[in-house]
């Protein structure tokens, strides 16, 4: 077995701008985070990863770089930051840092040279090109609505971008920009930062010539992606990028990767080939769309079962998988995957319960260990997200009204994640003194940490004992997974094996009962029960009869 820290580790995400805000400007910051890092150090997590916290203008919340040798102004300074990487190190936290390298801010000084003229020398860093019939040169459009060209009247031609207008695409063919790149990741290793979550890492190499996407106008959605997702080049790119820089330092790296299948995973995170040591995938969170997230459609758990399973096998001993259920692009998972009014609690725990013990390295996000919800926007006003606003905008234009693009919004907009984290029940639930930057949810005077750290039966000290769990019995990192109930859209159970370690977990994702038989071998073995989300005996019968929502693992 492959043992490495990483697959140990526990990652929790924190999105800084909606973490905790310690000077009353409404936006949270670094010296909030390290005000929370016994809280951290208490929950049990080993790694923090950083949304991007680089210098920006913040068309995309910090996604749009203009510096990344410098801290974002509302989050602090260099010295806060290297205050909080000595603090999380001390109480035996790693740091991992967003590295965001498939485009710039518009105001990066790169770009900024490479717009005064045609022969700049950094022109090349980006992907300049002139029009084509009257229009941009191509028909690729962007993730954030809108065609993916931007014309720029000063030399007459248009850019790239995949993202936001103000988030140029770099151009990776250009060896100076890659060289760029590696010194700055070395920078901040070199600092003492233990990794890097790399943001849409697969979208760096663009098919030579940048052709028009027929397959794609055909199909509707979004336009060009099969240029360069997964493009031609990305993987000499990861391995240059490994021999130069990653393999040079004891760190986690994990990549973004939307539009990826096992079998293109594999090429990103095998141990022999010397790229990432895992990657996020998309397609369970693509289980409950059709076509464009906004296409929303109902999810079933046999979808859930078959992609999870699906990604184990293909990865087992030869790479690793990560393990997520809402991050800060997501919706809250309770929301989206459980039940976020009478049984907020069990469900909550239900979902930590199956991210903690399948393989993989789990993700929490900011709140979900308290059970945090979506919040219920009342107006498009509410709104803050870019990819949310440009999407509604649009809509507006094809005539839909307000009343239902509202109803998707309040499902699905990013904006869920990012209201900001509740800690208690005081005026903006304890986040700040001054005026919040985004809505804070409704309900914090009910969910909120105080709380959660009064009730010995709270959602928080559920995923405290997972985490331990995990830390002490190594077949929940290692074990091989056997599913059962395959078919069964309730149950949702699986053993996990180890070294003679044995385990049996059991889960009813519905707001019935529902009943399990256990298999015979696993009924006379006189089980021990290590942990559930309800109050039960310890003696395992033939036939459990699960309540909603409800949550065991067993050691076998």
């Amino acid at each position: 077995m492959h043992k490495k820290w990483w697959k140990e580790a526990v990652v929790y995400q924190i999105y800084p701008r909606s973490f905790y805000d310690s000077n009353g400007d409404g936006i949270g910051d670094l010296p909030g985070i390290i005000q929370k890092l016994d809280y951290l150090k208490e929950l049990g997590v080993d790694v923090i990863w950083l949304n991007p916290i680089y210098k920006s203008p913040n068309a995309d919340n910090g996604y749009d770089i203009s510096s990344y040798y410098d801290i974002m102004d509302e989050f602090g300074t260099m010295e806060d930051f290297d205050k909080l990487l000595q603090e999380a190190h001390k109480r035996g936290i790693k740091i991992v840092m967003d590295l965001v390298v498939n485009h710039t801010s518009d105001e990066h000084k790169w770009f900024l040279e490479s717009r005064k003229s045609k022969d700049n020398p950094y022109r090349d860093f980006y992907f300049w090109r002139p029009g084509k019939n009257g229009g941009p040169p191509n028909n690729w459009t962007s993730f954030f609505s809108g065609p993916a060209w931007e014309y720029d009247e000063l030399t007459g031609e248009y850019y790239l971008h995949l993202f936001a207008v103000k988030q140029p695409d770099l151009n990776w063919d250009n060896p100076k920009v890659r060289q760029e790149i590696y010194k700055m990741m070395k920078w901040w290793l070199d600092k003492g930062i233990d990794g890097f979550r790399m943001d849409v890492i697969n979208l760096i190499s663009k098919v030579e010539g940048l052709p028009d996407d027929k397959e794609g106008e055909k199909q509707g959605g979004l336009i060009g992606f099969r240029y360069y997702a997964n493009g031609p080049r990305v993987h000499e790119y990861l391995q240059e990028m490994n021999r130069e820089v990653l393999s040079k330092y004891d760190i986690m790296t994990v990549g973004e990767t939307p539009f990826v299948t096992p079998e293109i995973a594999k090429l990103y995170v095998e141990y022999d080939r010397n790229e990432l040591n895992m990657l996020f995938h998309f397609e369970h969170m693509d289980m409950d769309c059709s076509g464009s997230k906004w296409n929303i459609k109902p999810w079933k758990l046999t979808d859930l079962k078959k992609i999870m399973y699906k990604w184990y096998l293909a990865l087992k001993d030869k790479g690793w998988n990560s393990l997520y259920l809402n991050n800060h692009d997501q919706p809250r998972m309770v929301s989206r995957f459980g039940n976020d009014k009478e049984y907020r609690v069990e469900s909550a725990k239900l979902l930590a319960t199956l991210l903690h013990t399948w393989q993989g390295t789990p993700y929490i996000y900011q709140g979900e260990e308290i059970g945090m919800t979506n919040c219920k926007f009342e107006s498009i006003d509410e709104f803050r997200d870019i990819e949310t606003l440009n999407w509604y905008k649009e809509m507006k234009k094809l005539g839909k009204s307000d009343e239902e693009l509202l109803e998707i919004l309040n499902k699905r907009s990013r904006d869920h994640a990012r209201t900001p984290m509740q800690w208690d029940d005081s005026e903006n639930a304890g986040f700040t003194k001054g005026t919040p930057w985004i809505k804070v949810n409704p309900n914090y005077k009910e969910i909120n940490v105080k709380k959660a750290l009064e009730d010995k039966n709270s959602v928080f000290y559920y995923y405290k004992k997972l985490i331990e769990l995990r830390k002490k019995h190594p077949v929940i990192v290692y074990g091989d997974v056997q599913m059962l109930y395959e078919d069964d859209e309730k149950i949702f159970a699986y053993t996990r094996n180890y070294e003679g370690e044995r385990l049996l977990v059991v889960m009813n994702f519905s707001e019935e009962e529902s009943e399990f038989l256990a298999p015979k071998e696993i009924f006379t073995q006189k089980p021990e029960l290590l942990i559930s989300n309800y109050e039960v005996d310890d003696n395992i019968q033939e036939k459990i009869v699960l309540k909603p929502y409800e949550a065991r693992v067993y050691k076998i």
